[in-house]
This record gives structure tokens, C-alpha cells and sequence, in this order.
């Protein structure tokens, strides 16, 4: 029943029902409903600094188990293409959105819903305390386990991580159709609502369309570094990641894939068995095209034009950020809800409308990240300086033999 449908169609029932409840129904059914939400609202913002502390710490702890050269540029090249990704994504949003709907920023806000009870539930800390936190205890346990072998702060982080994702899978997620539904209720009943489903489905199309180009521009820059790999061929190597990560909607889950497609580009097997699995937990760029395109609209609709210096610090955080994303579907948006109230000034409204826009799309940003590993393979081989080997395809001809150690690291999310 509806239990067994994919979080998807379940966010899209919550929205209509949520709708029709705030429109047609008595108005004591909606705040039940509101308050509800309200209710799980507060659980999520409460959940948001123990995300970051739990996948960031053992995110960081875990990177030191990679050879230091290879990792800084491997890292350099996956950060910088999650700011160029998250900029790009911003100035497409800035010159689309607007004159898509022009009346977007005139939406006005009438008498909406109330709760019966209000409850608070404070979070442990705030969001830039967990990141700073973050990064002391994840550096100082990487050194620990690293140089003086001492892992139990680390075994324990990775059990706090466990549990975290435990709370993600069992609670946050199943409960979500709840929270946006009570939130498109209060909509309904403000008279926004219509207004915000307008956007969806450019929305949508606008996100999918700036991931697709920037893939070409990956891989036409990685052609330009290593001209052995065209563009086109590269790409049509790596559809078969794209296509497994649109039905998995997790870069982890599609690794096998991934790493299988990317060894049939011209890269050398031991640059890719490092940037393939590492790229899986800290290259977000598709991801990070949602949320920044997202997020542009939602603040249109909500809090007035944004500019690009306001938006860049975030842009830059959320490529850290990306680092500990979950590795379940709608773990980017997860990381990112800390970031999106701190930096931006999003309340529950506009954090629902983040979670309900992201995850309509999360299967191409998914899709998106896992093919873009593939063009960093081939950028990281260039600037390493590594001679690529030939793929494993009929009529390539005798291979090289390879007698570099393989490094197969250890990936989450």
C-alpha cells in the first residue's frame, strides 16, 4: 500500500492531500494536521548538528587512509567543481526563475494556519559550533588513528554515525510526507500554494538541464587536459553509472557501476580505484546544482532577490558540507538544512519547500555526481601527471601490464 511506495510518490500525496486538507477541509483538520508538522519540524531542526557531527567526524577521520598527494588533488579537484557547479547553478536560477514567473516575488501572506500545543525542542548546538566541532574532532581522531593507531574515539563515531543513519532511515525519512503535508496545508490555506506548484515543473527541467551541461563542460575540460579521452566517448562510457544512479539514488550504491564504467576510460586502474570511491562520498557537484537552484527560488518566493556575494559563502559551505552527506536518498538536502536556516534565514516553510523541490529531482543529481566522477578521473590523471592505460574493450589492442599496488579506499554514503 502506500507504505510500500518509493519516498517520491509518497511526497507528492502528502502535497495533495496537505493541499485539499488546507482548501476544502474544516479548519480544525488542518491544525491538527500543522501541528503535526510542527511537531516533526522541531525533531528535524534538532537532528541537523548531530548529522553533521556524525557523518563529518568519521567523513574526515576516514580520508587519512589515502595516499596525501593523490587525496589533496583528488579532494582540490572535487571541491572546486562543487563551488563552479553551486555558481553556475546560481546565475542560471537568477536569469531563469524570475522570467518564468514574474509575479514571483509579489506573493503576499494572509492568515494561514495555527498548532494547538507548541512545542520546543532545542538542538544540542548550533550549526556553525557542529561544523567547527566537526572538523577539530575529525583532523584530531584522523591523527590519532592515523599516527598513534589509538581508534576508539573513531570505532565510536562510527557507531554514532550508525545510529544517526539509523534515525535518518527509520524516522526522519517515513515521516517526511507528514511534514511537508502539513506544511502545503498552511500554504492552501494562506492562498500560496498554487503559486509554488507553478514552479515545480521548470523548475525541475532547469535543474536537470544545468547538471546535463555541466557534465559536458567536465568532460570537455578533462578532453582538453587528456585529448586521448573524447568528450562524447567518455560520456556515452560512463551512461550505464547514470542510468543505475538514477533507479539506486545513491552514489554508494552505484560504486560497482561507476568504478566498472570509469576503467574504460583512458585512466590508469589505480587513479580511478581512488577517485571513483572517494568522488562517491565528497563530489556533490549535481547535487549541489539542486539545492543552489532550489534554494534560489525558494528565497525569490520568499524573502526578496538574493545576490551572488550572499550566496557564495553558502555555496562554498555546502561543498564542505557535501562531505558528510548520508548516503540515502535526500541526504544532500539533509546536510544542507543547517546551512540553509543559518546562512540563508530559512524557517519550516521555506526548509519543506527545500526537502519537496530537492527530492523530486534527487535521482539526477545522484546521477549527475556519480558520471561527473568519471571526468575527474580523467583531470586527476592529467594534472598527476600519470600515463592512462587503455580500456578493457574488444579490438583496443595489448594492454600494458599495470604493477602499481591497487588502493581500493573505503567509502560511506
Amino acid at each position: 500500500m502506500i507504505k510500500n511506495l518509493g519516498l517520491i510518490p509518497r511526497l507528492v500525496i502528502a502535497i495533495i492531500l496537505g493541499t485539499v486538507i488546507g482548501m476544502f477541509f474544516p479548519e480544525w483538520t488542518g491544525d491538527l494536521l500543522y501541528t503535526l508538522s510542527s511537531i516533526f519540524g522541531q525533531l528535524l531542526f534538532y537532528v541537523v548538528p548531530l548529522i553533521i557531527l556524525a557523518f563529518i567526524i568519521p567523513g574526515i577521520a576516514e580520508l587519512g587512509e589515502k595516499p596525501g598527494k593523490m587525496l589533496g588533488l583528488t579532494a582540490g579537484v572535487a571541491y572546486l567543481s562543487t563551488i563552479i557547479a553551486g555558481t553556475i547553478a546560481f546565475f542560471a536560477a537568477m536569469f531563469i526563475i524570475p522570467s518564468i514567473t514574474p509575479e514571483l516575488v509579489e506573493v503576499e501572506e494572509s492568515t494561514g494556519l495555527s498548532t494547538f500545543i507548541e512545542i520546543e525542542i532545542e538542538p544540542l548546538m548550533g550549526i556553525m559550533t557542529a561544523l567547527v566541532t566537526a572538523f577539530i574532532f575529525g583532523i584530531g581522531i584522523n591523527y590519532l588513528k592515523n599516527v598513534k593507531e589509538e581508534k576508539t574515539l573513531y570505532r565510536f563515531m562510527l557507531e554514532f554515525r550508525e545510529v544517526t543513519r539509523m534515525v535518518i532511515q527509520k524516522v526522519i525519512i517515513p515521516l517526511l510526507p507528514l511534514y511537508i503535508a502539513g506544511i502545503f496545508a498552511n500554504m492552501a490555506a494562506e492562498g500560496t500554494v498554487f503559486t509554488t506548484l507553478g514552479l515545480f515543473a521548470p523548475l525541475f527541467g532547469l535543474v536537470i538541464g544545468v547538471q546535463l551541461l555541466y557534465l559536458l563542460m567536465q568532460y570537455t575540460v578533462a578532453n582538453r587536459l587528456s585529448p586521448k579521452n573524447p568528450i562524447f566517448g567518455s560520456i556515452r562510457k560512463m551512461v550505464p553509472a547514470y542510468t543505475t544512479a538514477l533507479g539506486t539514488v545513491s552514489s554508494a550504491a552505484t560504486l560497482p557501476v561507476t568504478l566498472k564504467s570509469a576503467k574504460t576510460l583512458s585512466v590508469p586502474e589505480k587513479i580511478t580505484d581512488l577517485v571513483v570511491p572517494l568522488g562517491a562520498t565528497i563530489h556533490l557537484a549535481g547535487s549541489t546544482i539542486a539545492l543552489t537552484i532550489s534554494a534560489v527560488t525558494v528565497y525569490l518566493l520568499h524573502i526578496g532577490t538574493p545576490d551572488f556575494l550572499s550566496f557564495l559563502p553558502f555555496i562554498m559551505m555546502l561543498g564542505v558540507v557535501m562531505i558528510g552527506a548520508p548516503g540515502v536518498p535526500g541526504g544532500a538536502v539533509m546536510a544542507a538544512l543547517g546551512l540553509l536556516g543559518s546562512m540563508l534565514g530559512f524557517g519550516e516553510t521555506e526548509i519543506a519547500l527545500m526537502i519537496a523541490l530537492y527530492m523530486g529531482q534527487d535521482p539526477f543529481g545522484t546521477a549527475c555526481n556519480v558520471t561527473g566522477d568519471g571526468a575527474n578521473s580523467i583531470i586527476v590523471s592529467a594534472f598527476a601527471k600519470e600515463p592512462g592505460s587503455q580500456p578493457t574493450e574488444p579490438d583496443s589492442g595489448v594492454q600494458e601490464p599495470i604493477i602499481d599496488e591497487q588502493m581500493t579506499p573505503k567509502v560511506e554514503g
